[in-house]
């Protein structure tokens, strides 16, 4: 068992005191309430990811707010019209009203709780602010549709300007063994992710006397399949792939020149055979590298070694991607 993992009980009160915290620099604060309510098993941050943002609200443009979700304003008042768009037009002409949107990013921590690859918690906590995003709808050209208003083609963007304070949303605490135990396969093979594990364990990453969580959180995801079941993805994101540099490869590089950049990117990432798996991820690492590398052993190049080239024979096999 994961003594790690909280219980029911832990886990409210973690979530609790997360969205009750303020953003802090170096998301001091919310290391502060892992280390107290998770003791046996402390967080360290692990990555920023950003970018996304969410749906929001609406308010007006001396700021009074009119809703927090802009759908469901836009499903009642509708309704209270008769659906009939020209008479919400005519109700709602005057109050220069604004969408808002909420932008994201999401901060993951990880807690090793054990040497496999697998054996760590994630938690992942989102940091949101409201923004205001765009008019409802443009005087000059008014939606024919309902659709348009929640969703214009064209949007007529408003003065980017802050509505609230920072706030943090807890998305999920997973034990990752537990999710890997889990993943679906097709009959007689692994998972990608449970495979790229599992090469984790035989290269020379695992020797390095650093967890697979010091390089990697796991992507989560889930969706709904046509059969409406939930069906989870899983894929590594590299913590530190914001500083890698793409190779500099030509067709005609190979030999020592080929080593020394295979060796400058492990270097780069902290760790060896980063080449190899960066591969299989993030396309830092081009294919035509594996195809050269198999070209310089045979032609009596070691600077690979014995845990590497093994790796890239077992791909060359039965290639694969995540």
């Amino acid at each position: 068992m994961n003594r790690c993992l909280p219980d029911e009980a832990t886990v409210k009160r973690l979530i609790a005191e997360i969205e009750a915290s303020a953003p802090r620099p170096h998301q001091a604060g919310l290391l502060a309430v892992t280390e107290r309510l998770i003791p046996e098993c402390p967080c360290r941050f692990a990555l920023t990811r950003g970018g996304w943002y969410r749906a929001g609200g609406l308010i007006r443009g001396d700021g009074e707010r009119v809703a927090d979700n802009l759908d469901v304003w836009l499903t009642e008042e509708l309704a209270d019209c008769d659906d009939d768009l020209n008479e919400f037009l005519d109700r709602h002409g005057d109050n220069e009203l604004l969408v808002t949107r909420h932008t994201g990013r999401t901060h993951y921590f990880v807690a090793q709780y054990g040497p496999d690859p697998a054996e760590f918690l994630q938690l992942e906590v989102e940091e949101l602010q409201e923004v205001i995003d765009r008019k409802l709808w443009d005087a000059a050209a008014p939606p024919i549709d309902a659709q348009e208003l929640s969703d214009p083609i064209k949007p007529v963007l408003a003065p980017a300007q802050v509505v609230g304070k920072p706030y943090y949303k807890f998305r999920r605490l997973t034990d990752i063994r537990q999710v890997v135990s889990r993943l679906p396969a097709p009959i007689g093979d692994v998972h990608a992710l449970v495979r790229f594990m599992q090469e984790w364990r035989a290269s020379r990453a695992d020797s390095n006397g650093k967890h697979f969580s010091e390089h990697w959180v796991i992507g989560l995801r889930e969706h709904h399949d046509r059969y409406n079941n939930v069906v989870l993805s899983a894929v590594p994101v590299s913590r530190h792939a914001h500083k890698l540099k793409s190779f500099h490869w030509n067709e005609a590089l190979s030999g020592l020149e080929a080593g020394r950049q295979l060796q400058a990117f492990d270097r780069a990432a902290g760790y060896g055979g980063a080449w190899y798996f960066h591969l299989l991820t993030s396309g830092l690492t081009p294919r035509n590298i594996a195809f050269a590398a198999l070209h310089d052993i045979e032609a009596g190049f070691g600077y690979l070694g014995d845990l590497d080239t093994a790796l890239l024979y077992g791909w060359l096999r039965k290639p694969y991607s995540i």
